[in-house]
């Protein structure tokens, strides 16, 4: 389900495209409830589409302890943010004509952390995968080792400013 963007000529609707943006970027911003305040950190990832319910699904990885997986153990609230194509519209010398070129996706949903070793290895392969182009085998201790993180994410903007 995706939610309305202010400016409407520049939404992606079109799923290939959306995914497109997804798989050219390599960085998400994970934003996280934190009290009062969001916690925002930056994250490699690696995604997979589920058509049957317009539903992506983002995994990452990392410690198995600290303040990120202290607030998804406290809130399985989670916005996800990804940027790519960023370059400066000139304005001359004029400050109010400057802008920039973009493609970006805002999705919210649940974050869980990966419990089940299938899944944990499935999600780390497709981070690799997304990162490196390549696949990767996979030791139980590798798996076992590492913190992997999942968003489901249930509503979502895809939108650019393109050239």
């Amino acid at each position: 389900m995706n939610t309305l963007v202010r400016k409407a000529d520049r939404e992606i609707t079109d799923i290939s495209k959306i995914n497109a943006l997804l798989e050219k970027a390599k960085i998400l911003h994970l934003g996280l409830v934190d009290g009062d305040f969001p916690y925002i950190v930056p994250l490699h990832y690696g995604f997979e589409y589920c058509d049957e319910k317009n539903r992506h699904v983002f995994y990452m990885h990392g410690a198995k302890e600290g303040h990120k997986i202290d607030l998804i153990e406290t809130c399985a609230k989670a916005c996800v943010e990804i940027e790519t194509d960023v370059e400066l519209i000139s304005g001359g010398d004029i400050p109010c004509m400057y802008g920039s070129f973009y493609s970006s996706y805002i999705g919210r949903g649940e974050v869980s952390i990966v419990e089940d070793m299938e899944e944990k290895k499935h999600g780390l392969n497709l981070l690799m995968l997304a990162q490196t182009g390549r696949s990767f085998e996979f030791t139980e201790q590798m798996i076992s080792s590492a913190a992997v993180i999942k968003v489901s994410v249930d509503s979502y903007t895809a939108k650019a400013k393109m050239k």
